[in-house]
């Protein structure tokens, strides 16, 4: 029976270069094992190790040339922004160079280059352009109302990744490129404190509808003393809470029964809420909001 000799200390563990292990003495027999993979020519790791899109960029990391930073629909997925699942699916990823150098050419990575780089960060160790430049290359591939879900999410303050003024401005330093116009009519629909693309959609089709816009996760104040609650999309001229409910609460006994405490004290507090789940249709989300709205003094 052939037993597989072990490898170097350094070589166990995380991506290495297969120029790095010849030299260590490892033999290109051995870099054929089929405990050791090649996600990338010339890469190795061990084998079932690469598991998500941060895995592969770790090891494609180790022949990235100097300088070079993961952009595109790559970086804004390690800062975690959501994207439609085709993007969220895909393996490739996207490098970027600085002329003058050549961009990357390898099975599995698109190549970029450009002149001047508008700020590179680090996402685990990993060199990542800035989270509002990535957005901005987003808008030559997303729909609008993917743009501003995109959008949404670098405005969550607890994350810290970009500002409304900060946005403003690099939109207006983007002109000229390709799909600046959308970048536009998104950055002036994004907003801040947006929990999830769904609810980023919602407020976009009562507006769509020709509603007044609603404030987004607002903490409502309840009287006689209760907490105060956070809404979804909030009305507070009409007392009127539109929420998006992901049901994945059902599944928690002790949420749940928080969640039906929280709507009986909206509701005892005289607001309407309405509640809008993943089969609900347009057209009873229209006309359910429009009722409501209305009994409230609301006319378009």
């Amino acid at each position: 029976m052939h037993i597989q000799t072990s490898l170097p200390p350094g070589f166990g563990t995380g991506a290495f270069t297969c120029v790095e292990a010849l030299a260590a003495g490892i033999s290109a027999k051995r870099l054929r094992s089929r405990d050791i993979e090649h996600p990338f020519w010339g890469i190795c790791v061990a084998a079932g190790s690469v598991q998500n899109l941060q895995d592969r960029c770790r090891a494609f990391q180790q022949r990235m040339p100097a300088g070079a930073f993961f952009s595109h629909a790559t970086a804004a997925r390690l800062y975690g922004v959501p994207l439609p699942e085709n993007l969220e699916a895909d393996p490739l990823i996207h490098v970027t160079v600085v002329d003058p150098d050549r961009a990357p050419r390898a099975a599995g990575v698109i190549g970029h280059h450009v002149a001047n780089p508008s700020g590179v960060s680090r996402v685990a160790g990993m060199p990542v352009l800035a989270p509002i430049s990535a957005w901005c290359q987003l808008a030559s591939v997303l729909e609008l109302d993917d743009l501003v879900a995109a959008g949404d999410h670098l405005l969550r303050p607890e994350l810290g990744l970009a500002t409304a003024v900060e946005i403003a401005a690099r939109v207006v330093q983007y002109a000229g490129h390709r799909g600046a116009l959308r970048l536009r009519a998104a950055e002036a629909l994004i907003r801040p404190r947006v929990e999830s693309r769904r609810e980023t959609f919602l407020r976009l089709f009562l507006l769509m509808c020709g509603f007044p816009e609603p404030e987004t996760n607002m903490d409502i104040p309840l009287p006689r003393g209760k907490r105060r609650v956070r809404g979804d999309l909030v009305y507070f001229r009409y007392k009127v809470l539109v929420e998006y409910d992901g049901e994945q609460h059902r599944t928690d006994d002790v949420q749940y029964n928080r969640d039906a405490e929280r709507l009986h004290d909206l509701r005892e507090a005289g607001w309407l809420v309405i509640t809008v789940r993943k089969g609900s249709s347009k057209e009873w989300v229209r006309d359910a909001v429009d009722a409501a709205l209305r009994s409230r003094g609301w006319r378009p």
